[in-house]
């Protein structure tokens, strides 16, 4: 199993729909972040994209000479970049920071964000532009000059001159429930990326993609891409879960679901589709909780239970062929070090925590100055 944590470049705080308990995310905060997911042993960051966010390759690009081992996914906007800028990116990326790159393909799903930033294509046009661009991507990153006429791309003579670490190219993550998208990731990535739908739901998907795959020849890796919501005791993480959209009305939910039904992404009617507006209906498979997409897009759902019950619902998915979970919480930086302490001592982790016996009190504050504290709390 790989745990990945989120650096919230569009915000954080204690509460969903509220300026209550918010914080700033600047650069001494994402610093935190990504130095804490660093030294607890998650494997990599997942940095968002879109209008709301800061750039992720600016964000990411300054978080790696404070980090060690921590990798970074970044993501790549088919339609807003060129395939050859973006290949010279990821290359300067992933030498700079010693082959810590991971690429995540977005297509986009909101026709209003998109005429925004100058990209007017409708839903399946805008997966024939993907492919294309990373058909040339793909080449370039692996040392070919490029020449390529499509539909929606003209290269001539494209090349990147300096080679990435990664051979032939930073792996390449990709999530899409059309089949347009479907299609895609058959042809082009190394990791299939969900949104955190029932069990039963995601082996549907994972299924499908890898019948796509299969008529390609290749295989396909899989993700998921989760909320977390753990803590000591069944009873404390669902008040967590509550606490998190106490402050959201009515009104807040139905203006954010008003901007959701105007996407044409699949994955976020999909999302959309599983609480409908509505608090009163909101674990939707058991521990799976879909409280944060009343008012969040994208990612909407999550985890909720005591570490051994949330390591049992990871455990299903594994089962079912997702290797990574990429995780957030709120707030971040607290949570990652709940996540650390509490779960993962229940999984089994390809990377562990880096601290090691040097650490200072790795066994915590030591009593009366002179003795080590158990390992379990006493009982009264």
């Amino acid at each position: 199993m790989n745990l990945f944590w989120f650096i919230p470049t569009h915000g954080d705080g204690r509460y969903l729909g509220t300026s209550s308990g918010a914080r700033a995310v600047d650069a001494n905060y994402m610093q935190q972040i990504a130095q804490a997911a660093d030294q607890l042993g998650f494997e990599g960051v997942l940095i968002p994209t879109g209008s709301s966010c800061e750039d992720p390759w600016i964000a990411a690009s300054s978080l790696i000479h404070s980090t060690k081992n921590l990798k970074f996914l970044v993501a790549v906007r088919p339609g807003l970049m060129s395939p050859t800028l973006a290949a010279r990116m990821a290359s300067t990326f992933d030498r700079l920071s010693g082959g810590r790159l991971l690429i995540n393909v977005v297509v986009g799903g909101d026709p209003v964000e998109l005429a925004a930033d100058g990209l007017f294509l409708e839903h399946d046009e805008r997966y024939e532009l993907t492919d294309e661009f990373l058909h040339v991507w793909r080449k370039e990153l692996a040392g070919e000059t490029v020449t390529f006429e499509g539909d929606h791309i003209r290269i001539e003579d494209g090349r990147v001159l300096y080679p990435p670490i990664q051979s032939p190219y930073p792996p390449l993550w990709f999530g899409g429930s059309s089949p347009a998208a479907i299609d895609v990731a058959a042809k082009h990535t190394d990791v299939y990326l969900t949104w955190g739908e029932p069990p039963q739901e995601v082996a549907k998907k994972i299924a499908a993609v890898r019948r796509e795959a299969d008529k390609q020849g290749r295989s396909v890796r899989f993700g998921i891409r989760l909320h977390i919501i753990v803590r000591e005791t069944e009873e404390e993480a669902w008040e967590a879960a509550e606490r998190l959209i106490q402050h959201l009305d009515d009104r807040t939910i139905e203006e954010a679901q008003k901007i959701f039904a105007r996407f044409d992404s699949v994955g976020q009617q999909r999302m959309s589709s599983l609480h409908r507006g509505d608090r009163s209906t909101l674990e939707i498979s058991p521990n799976l909780w879909a409280g944060i997409g009343l008012v969040r897009g994208g990612a909407g759902t999550a985890l909720v239970g005591d570490p051994v019950t949330v390591a049992a619902r990871m455990k299903e998915y594994e089962a079912l062929g997702i290797e990574t979970f990429i995780f957030s919480g709120y707030p971040h930086l607290e949570e990652a070090y709940r996540v650390a302490e509490l779960l993962f001592p229940h999984l089994p982790l390809k990377h562990r925590t880096h601290n090691g016996p040097t650490s200072i009190s790795p066994f915590g504050e030591l009593i009366a100055n002179n003795v080590r504290p158990a390992p379990k709390a006493s009982v009264h």
